[in-house]
């Protein structure tokens, strides 16, 4: 699953979000729709009365300051609580920067399945996704869509919704609805949620330089010769220049241990429950989409249901861990946990073998990987 993926689509799509998000300047320039659009997702993105209770927004799990991602989640409590205060999903939420290049869910004949948003992919495209959070009763728990539309309506920004969308166009619920998901959609999709402007971004361009420990870290990452291949480009592949994702989008299992604090039990079986499969759902059973690397270093914990605290840990986790049948590390002190053996997987159904595990990596190796990695934070400065 883990093989070289068509960046064909990618390219017109990257093309088409910045031709998008960069004709017309301010978003507060009334002349220009498409920036009338990206303020108003902008608005609704950031609207804490659009829960029930209020007090939750999107940006509450995906916070810019966090690189997209929940700031407020850790060891303890890995996954987001709900605006009720109480209630926990079963999945760490994944960071929303850079989610509008990730390209449609669909079956590949030679990748499988690729892309999609929500790590199931059950969700197409950045219209669908926005849907979900609204009502979902663990998250920002509304019971209808009527009651979504109705928050807006009492809005301080209704007019500017009707200025987008026509007059009298939250008359109707559903098409209503719809146009808070296009909103938010067209907000996630301009380039404050795409910068590329990690340190990575600059060297590539030719205004900075790595240090010598990310320049290692970048060619164990990407299998250079005379370096250990680290195999981290077979599923994280670049991508185009000056669009590089880190992630070639397709689905995997690698075996991520149960994680004994997440506060929902439920086995999660992954791509196995996306509802638009159109092949047997069990030979998908404990795989999620291999996410974007960008901004990897400021979203911790790591997995879909937040086992990992750091960096060091998944490093740890690629290099020795992938057996089942033995599943202890050799030596234990050079954890940042004291772990004596990772738990068994969440789902031993599926796992992929071939990238993950007995990388055989040295210390040093590992942690110049993780130097690299932290070039892939967002708002560097040369």
């Amino acid at each position: 699953m883990c093989s070289s993926f068509k960046w064909i689509g990618l390219g017109v799509i990257f093309i088409s979000v910045i031709s998008a998000c960069s004709g017309g300047g301010d978003a507060n320039n009334q002349q220009d729709p498409n920036a009338l659009k990206i303020d108003l997702g902008n608005k609704i993105f950031n609207d804490t009365n659009l829960s029930t209770p209020a007090g939750q927004s999107c940006a509450t799990c995906h916070d810019a300051n966090a690189g997209f991602a929940d700031p407020n989640v850790d060891h303890t409590n890995p996954v987001s609580v709900g605006a009720d205060g109480v209630s926990f999903g079963n999945r760490n939420a994944p960071t929303a920067a850079y989610a509008s290049l990730i390209p449609e869910f669909r079956l590949d004949a030679t990748d499988g399945y690729v892309g999609g948003q929500f790590v199931d992919g059950r969700a197409a495209n950045l219209v669908e996704q926005a849907k979900g959070p609204f009502l979902n009763p663990k998250e920002m728990a509304n019971t209808s869509k009527a009651e979504v539309i109705q928050k807006i309506i009492n809005s301080s920004y209704v007019n500017q919704f009707e200025e987008v969308y026509g007059s009298g166009s939250l008359g109707d619920v559903d098409v209503a609805y719809n146009n808070v998901a296009d909103a938010i959609a067209a907000f996630e999709s301009s380039n404050q949620f795409a910068p590329f402007t990690s340190k990575f971004d600059y060297v590539q361009a030719g205004a900075a330089s790595f240090t010598d420990q990310e320049q290692r870290g970048f060619d164990i990452f990407t299998d250079s010769p005379g370096t250990p291949n680290g195999r981290c480009i077979n599923c994280h592949e670049l991508g185009p220049a000056g669009a590089e994702m880190f992630t070639n989008f397709t689905y995997s299992n690698i075996g991520t241990p149960i994680n004994a604090n997440n506060p929902d039990a439920s086995i999660d079986i992954g791509l196995a429950a996306n509802p638009n499969l159109t092949t047997s759902a069990n030979a998908e059973r404990g795989k999620f989409r291999v996410p974007t690397l960008r901004n990897v270093a400021v979203t911790a914990p790591y997995m879909h249901n937040g086992v990992f605290q750091t960096l060091d840990e998944v490093m740890q986790f690629y290099n020795e861990s992938q057996d089942s049948l033995n599943l202890c590390f050799p030596d234990t002190t050079i954890l940042v946990r004291p772990i004596t053996c990772w738990p068994l997987p969440e789902v031993a159904d599926n796992l992929e073998t071939n990238d993950v595990g007995f990388l055989g990596l040295a210390q040093n190796d590992l942690d110049d990987l993780v130097a690299f990695l932290n070039t892939l934070t967002d708002g560097y400065q040369p």
